[in-house]
């Protein structure tokens, strides 16, 4: 979806600060729009825009998945012939314990995180997902996780009209 109207440095602003953090207070909108130095009215109402046109797909908490009792992941690879990703990838997407799934221009052509309560689980689910996609371990490439190190996904959003981050080519 294209948004109708160009996103401007407020809008970027506001993406920005959403991204920081949602304070958990009362009024966590009003305690934003303060930190932006704009009425709470004109913060939601840009806020309602940026997700009417998509931009924004919706706002969540970001769980650690060890105190949850998720100790188990991998990144899988499978060899899916063009004419049928959409079909795998519609298949694999229904998972729960799928949370990403991606298309690459490679050999091994879909990609996806798969994550559970253990590694017996995790195998299960992942048998499941090639059986059910006719797809046998040899096919794969299973990628557990070793240790995991946790970054900050943030995109850098204010300052990045004029040709760059912070104005810079």
């Amino acid at each position: 979806m294209t948004p109708q109207t160009p996103a401007d440095e407020l809008d970027l602003r506001i993406l920005d600060a959403l991204q920081r953090d949602i304070p958990l207070v009362s009024r966590p909108w009003e305690s934003i729009a303060a930190r932006l130095d704009i009425p709470e009215a004109v913060l939601l109402e840009r806020m309602e825009r940026l997700s009417r046109e998509g931009i924004v797909r919706g706002i969540s908490p970001i769980i650690e998945s060890r105190p949850m009792g998720i100790t188990a992941a991998t990144l899988v690879a499978l060899p899916v012939p063009e004419e049928h990703i959409r079909e795998v990838a519609d298949i694999i997407s229904r998972y729960p314990e799928v949370s990403h799934n991606f298309q690459r221009n490679h050999r091994y052509s879909l990609w996806f995180t798969l994550s559970a309560k253990d590694e017996k689980t995790l195998h299960e689910v992942l048998q499941e997902i090639l059986e059910r996609t006719g797809f046998s371990r040899e096919d794969v490439l299973d990628l557990p996780t070793v240790k995991k190190i946790k970054i900050d996904v943030r995109f850098p959003l204010a300052g990045v009209r004029n040709g760059g981050l912070n104005g810079s080519a």
